[in-house]
């Protein structure tokens, strides 16, 4: 896949078949229209170009509204959009004078003279140019004088509930994985940097890799005590993490991210690593002695065995 990113002097020579949006988490919606962008490739013989933003618009339409995290990161987006076969992906810089462009130069200088686009597909709910003035009528009219074609695709639901990056926050928030997983049609997943930490889990018979998320807009589920595999390199593990302040062993309130890897043995001090999250299985607790909290550990890590099977 090509990349075009941090640049507004570009142009793709080669007329394409593209789509836009953020693509905060690249959920079943999101796959709805990448769908449709291959199936347009095989029917028109283009490639397929995807153009999003960093930072996320939100940031700075709604600078005020410092609570927003992501669901992945631009490198993550890229790696997911790669892995559902997008030949070029644009991440363009937004910023309030790309977001005070008219509707019509919009279309004008972005989609036609830089993205060579032939035919756009676009969700049901897209708007764009300043004031959000931009609508899917609005591109059926200008595709005539600008000589494109376009589609719009209907609401992708799951059981009724219609598919958001929000709600995919809202569940990743209250430690549900699992839901999050049945919007984003794969596992929630982070990647983190393996730092020293106390070797406290050594102490205790169960060995953690120390996390570090090298970016504070990404995401974190709640505190608990997750059923996780990890990717090192290209081979993948099963695990039990941490996420939380180890109140039995520490009085700091800092939240810390840990990883016990079953069957592993090395060196993965800063080394990154991906952690997909698959199930929550507890609450942190505070045990009364380190006993109680080895005996939990067992438990836990029997829980995660028998969810192998």
């Amino acid at each position: 896949m090509l990349t075009i990113s941090n640049t507004t002097n570009f142009r793709i020579e080669k007329p394409c078949v593209a789509t836009i949006g953020t693509f905060d988490g690249v959920h079943l919606g999101h796959q709805k229209l990448l769908q449709q962008l291959n199936k347009a490739k095989q029917t028109l013989g283009l490639q397929t170009v995807v153009l999003t933003f960093d930072p996320h618009p939100r940031k700075v339409l709604f600078p005020e509204q410092t609570d927003l995290k992501l669901l992945s990161l631009t490198n993550e987006k890229l790696d997911l959009l790669k892995n559902y076969g997008v030949d070029v992906s644009v991440v363009y810089p937004f910023n309030k004078a790309f977001a005070g462009l008219e509707a019509e130069q919009y279309v004008s200088d972005i989609l036609i003279k830089m993205l060579n686009v032939k035919h756009l597909i676009i969700g049901y709910d897209h708007k764009f140019g300043k004031n959000r003035e931009g609508n899917f009528n609005l591109l059926k009219q200008l595709s005539l004088k600008y000589n494109f074609t376009v589609e719009e695709i209907s609401a992708k639901d799951i059981d009724n509930i219609t598919i958001s990056s929000s709600k995919i926050r809202k569940a990743i928030e209250f430690g549900d994985v699992e839901l999050a997983k049945n919007y984003l049609g794969h596992y929630y997943f982070t990647k983190a940097l393996v730092i020293k930490g106390k070797q406290l889990g050594s102490k205790i018979g169960f060995p953690t890799a120390n996390l570090k998320v090298m970016d504070t807009d990404k995401l974190i589920p709640n505190i608990g005590v997750y059923f996780v595999s990890v990717e090192i390199e290209t081979k993948i593990y099963y695990g039990m993490m941490n996420i939380g302040t180890n109140p039995t062993v520490e009085s700091t309130l800092d939240i810390k991210q840990e990883v016990n890897i079953f069957d592993f043995e090395g060196d993965l001090y800063n080394q990154t690593i991906k952690i997909n999250f698959i199930k929550r299985l507890r609450n942190e607790i505070k045990f009364d002695n380190l006993e109680q909290l080895i005996l939990q550990i067992k438990n836990d890590k029997q829980m995660c065995l028998n969810l192998m099977k």
